[in-house]
């Protein structure tokens, strides 16, 4: 059984609250700050309960322009909740110990980057996690541990594994909420519909594979280069550089749809035309046109159709992965109408990662559901477990 903040004692404890506020960074500073919105009521709840609040958290990999510390974060938060949020520039060093001791009831401080410190790259099984660094000089300051961090929950990581098994462990309200709509998708509203798109291709395909086989979809409508694959694959003559697309992606994709195609054509959907770019404007193209010079870069308005309004008769609508190039206005039609056609359905659930990004970039709204992960929202969608959640499942 998982504990949940309401069955955690606050008064007064030293908390610490793993989050995942990993955000795109420019010039220095936060360029979107959703992650760090998901997480303020959770450390705001902690906080009002009379909480001391350590935060521990990630930006970045070693190597990339967006590793750096989370000053910044710490400064957004601080501005976004009404109790105080600090900086620190240390993450188990006695320094960074000390200031979680002196941290008045209500209060909270920003550790530095848990992936400045090695060890956070390495997988562990949580007790061996328990014996790193990070948590044999950390957990002594603290009294519990409270996991709010689902998006990075499908890493066995020490922040993620290792505290839980050194201190009471607790799961936060963006965790809860995540385990509570995607822990329980076979629960959820008949007839289900997937909408799989985007540009990782064999996630995608993997996607469709796992919830055809448990039983878990009614329908899955492929769009974006994942359409593409298996149009490819039923014998639709895109043209070379569509192909090209694809193989670039995943030189399985074309077969692993074809397997698909063989077992479970009857559930899925491909689209009926696309849309290339031809003399700067957006140009739709029937499949019997086809083969086509340039690539395709969107559904066009019959797939729209035909998608929509199986959308809007579905009990749940779970999407994954953006119809196009989204980026480009010539191509953002077939995303925001896909979306917004799944608004309308009885539920709706955003698988996170690109889609949220992308949801948010056209200013769609309306869904029941936005996931805050991506690899962890897939695992979860495909029936995979979560190292970060068994670990909280005591």
């Amino acid at each position: 059984m998982i504990r949940t903040l309401d069955d955690l004692e606050v008064e007064g404890t030293a908390l610490g609250v793993r989050v995942d506020i990993n955000s795109p960074v420019a010039d220095g500073g936060l360029a979107d700050d959703a992650r760090l919105r998901a997480h303020v009521d959770t450390v705001e709840e902690l906080c009002s309960r009379g909480g001391r609040v350590a935060l521990l958290a990630h930006q970045g990999r070693p190597g990339d322009d967006d590793f750096t510390d989370l000053e910044p974060h710490a400064e957004r938060l601080n501005e976004l909740l009404d109790a105080s949020v600090d900086y620190c520039d240390a993450t188990f060093s006695s320094a960074a110990r000390e200031r979680v001791r002196n941290l008045d009831a209500g209060n909270a401080v920003l550790l530095e980057n848990t992936r400045f410190y090695s060890e956070e790259y390495m997988s562990f099984d949580p007790a061996d996690a328990a014996e790193t660094h990070l948590v044999e000089k950390l957990a002594p300051t603290l009294d519990a541990y409270v996991n709010d961090a689902f998006a990075a929950a499908h890493r066995s990581q020490p922040s993620i594994v290792g505290f839980p098994t050194a201190l009471p462990a607790y799961a936060g309200r963006v965790m809860e909420a995540e385990l509570g709509v995607l822990g329980n998708i076979a629960e959820s509203p008949e007839p289900r519909v997937y909408v799989l798109g985007g540009a990782k291709v064999d996630d995608s395909i993997g996607v469709a594979r796992s919830v055809l086989e448990r039983g878990l979809a009614d329908a899955v409508l492929t769009t974006g280069i994942v359409g593409n694959a298996f149009l490819l694959a039923d014998g639709v003559s895109l043209g070379a550089a569509s192909a090209a697309v694809v193989n670039e992606r995943s030189h399985e994709a074309v077969k692993q749809a074809g397997d698909l195609l063989d077992d479970f054509s009857h559930r899925i959907y491909m689209p009926r035309d696309v849309a290339i770019e031809r003399d700067g404007e957006r140009v739709e193209i029937d499949l019997d046109e086809l083969p086509a010079e340039q690539p395709a870069m969107d559904i066009g308005a019959r797939t729209l159709a035909a998608y929509a309004e199986i959308l809007e008769d579905a009990g749940t609508a779970i999407l994954n992965g953006p119809a196009g190039v989204f980026e480009d206005e010539l191509f953002e039609l077939g995303t925001r109408e896909l979306f917004e056609a799944a608004t309308r359905a009885e539920m709706s659930i955003v698988g996170g990662g690109d889609t949220a990004a992308a949801m948010r970039a056209l200013g769609v709204k309306g869904f029941d559901h936005v996931s805050t992960g991506g690899g962890a929202a897939l695992r979860m969608l495909t029936g995979g477990s979560l190292p970060g959640v068994d670990v909280l499942d005591q």
